[in-house]
């Protein structure tokens, strides 16, 4: 597909407009080779995580190959909540200012009991950070901004209406065949990245499965276009007495709409559930008879806290849903899947540039797998607390939510879904363990935190800064050596980049000679207070996989 197949002011239409593209299907040239043509990176599924994990290859250099079933954007909002972490990977990537733009930032949230509200939160109530805790935006308008920077990267091609229909691995990357409008055809990948979802045809294929904890209760989403005085908060109601002894979740989206979750019961019929006559009293209720509304989409869910044994599987490498799923309570589905992304994008660039072994791809999989399992903890216990299976777990529940009007401890047992975090790889081999003392959260396998900086006395952001490689972030003098470190972006704190608040020595407990070393996906992977040349190498080859002597 070629940038001139949809007029870009397309990507910035309505909501409806947005739906209504359609992708064309183009005939490739491989589909009329005489032998399978080869592609170095295969990316099957054209969402959030495939998108996002295709640009950041191409922008390394890399070609890439997208391929997906469909020819047109999600329908209906699906992911909404995109994390500031997320964003700042958007940043890299260059959409996040669009999102932000277009999405409805909030940092907010309200825990409401029957009809009572028993206290509120601020998931980001420090200045100094150049995103949001949150945004909400409908999937909808991520995947548009996402179609719209991969046009613009001549080393993405993106193939819509191809279904792959198998898959045979071998030691060199695998073979797929593809379903097209035309018919079949072959292709071989050297390596192929699955983020087809959580109903992944490229799992089932490899007869891979995901396991894990179905909840027995459903969900209906109604996405409601009003005019609303209610701010972007976050509202989460417990037994609430216009839907009572079940939860209500409240999100403001862009365009006037906004998105309410109701739980139904295991015992709820889905079909029934999804017809606007049975949709519509349960929205009057929460809004009153009063407030004019159209319903705009509808769906009802029962959702699993699932994931694969192993996400690298040798060069067929999984990502995002297929590889992991969790309750939409807490934002963790498309956010973790983008931080997967983010993850993997780096480590196969160093691999096919010849600077890496395979070892330093295979560590995507442990680093991520705990990352997911970190998130299925957080989701699974959200959803018990959600919605209680026995009496006493109710009574429980119940008697916490009284106990959080007034007590600060009760709040902190109440989980109406703990909002989404990066997750600190505290156990990665990538790591070099801290050798010195430090104040703060920090430490090797934390996502560095952003903080305001000057640079040639102009404003800009820490994350910003650093380079597209490894970054050594020097606090005063950078020493002499450093020069010569390879693919690594030396930066100054106080040379090269003012810290005009200290808030960049604040967060990393930055005394005159320290230094930190940041990976390509800005996680920490060593810090010292007075760093020598062996020392940082030595952490570079670790934070590589490289063998080391």
């Amino acid at each position: 597909m070629k940038p001139h197949d949809i007029p870009s002011h397309a990507f910035r239409g309505t909501g409806a407009e947005v739906q209504a593209i359609a992708f064309p299907y183009t005939r490739s040239p491989d589909q009329d080779a005489a032998a399978p043509v080869h592609h170095p990176i295969v990316v099957v599924g054209a969402g959030p995580v495939g998108l996002s994990l295709a640009i950041d290859l191409a922008q390394r250099g890399q070609r890439v190959l997208v391929l997906d079933n469909d020819h047109r954007l999600s329908f209906g909002s699906r992911a909404l909540c995109f994390a500031k972490r997320t964003l700042e990977i958007w940043d890299r990537l260059g959409v996040g200012q669009a999102m932000v733009d277009k999405g409805v930032s909030w940092n907010v949230g309200k825990v409401f009991f029957q009809d009572e509200q028993v206290y509120q939160f601020n998931l980001l109530p420090e200045e100094g950070h150049a995103r949001p805790a949150f945004i909400n935006l409908q999937q909808y308008y991520a995947e548009a901004y996402l179609v719209e920077r991969a046009l613009q990267l001549p080393q993405i091609e993106l193939r819509w209406d191809n279904q792959v229909s198998a898959i045979h691995p071998h030691a060199e990357g695998a073979r797929l065949t593809v379903d097209t409008p035309d018919g079949p055809y072959a292709l071989e990948a050297g390596w192929v990245l699955a983020c087809d979802g959580s109903r992944s045809t490229v799992r089932q294929l490899m007869g891979l499965e995901s396991k894990g904890r179905v909840f027995q209760d459903r969900f209906l989403i109604a996405d409601v276009k009003m005019k609303a005085a209610f701010p972007a908060e976050r509202w989460f109601w417990f037994d609430p007495p216009f839907h009572p002894r079940q939860s209500v979740l409240l999100h403001r989206e862009p365009d006037d709409v906004w998105r309410i979750d109701f739980q139904l019961g295991w015992d709820a019929d889905p079909e029934e559930e999804k017809k606007p006559e049975n949709i519509l009293p349960r929205v009057q209720a929460l809004l009153g008879k009063d407030v004019d509304f159209t319903l705009e989409w509808a769906s009802v869910y029962t959702f699993a806290c699932l994931r694969m044994d192993q996400f690298v599987h040798g060069r067929v490498v999984f990502a995002g849903d297929c590889a992991h799923g969790v309750s939409p309570f807490g934002a963790r589905g498309a956010n973790s899947g983008v931080q997967d992304a983010d993850n993997l994008g780096w480590k196969l660039d160093w691999v096919l540039k010849g600077r890496a072994s395979e070892a330093l791809l295979h560590s995507y999989g442990p680093e991520r797998e705990y990352a997911a399992d970190e998130n299925i903890l957080n989701s699974t216990r959200a959803t018990d607390f959600i919605t209680p299976k026995s009496e006493i777990s109710r009574l429980f529940r119940d008697a916490t939510l009284d106990l959080a009007r007034t007590c600060e401890f009760a709040r902190r047992i109440v989980n109406s879904g703990r909002l989404s975090l990066p997750a600190t790889l505290h156990g990665s081999p990538l790591n070099t363990p801290d050798a010195d003392a430090f104040q703060g959260t920090q430490g090797p396998g934390a996502v560095l935190l952003d903080a305001p900086v000057q640079r040639a006395g102009q404003p800009s952001w820490l994350l910003r800064e650093l380079g597209e490689d490894f970054t050594l972030l020097c606090f005063g003098a950078t020493p002499g050596w450093a020069a010569s470190l390879p693919y690594v972006t030396v930066r100054s704190i106080g040379a090269d980049l003012q810290d005009p608040q200290g808030l960049v020595a604040q967060r990393l407990d930055g005394q005159s000679g320290t230094a930190y070393l940041v990976r390509p996906d800005q996680h920490v992977c060593a810090r010292w207070r007075t760093p020598t040349e062996a020392a940082v190498r030595a952490a570079l080859a670790r934070a590589t996989a490289a063998p080391t002597a």
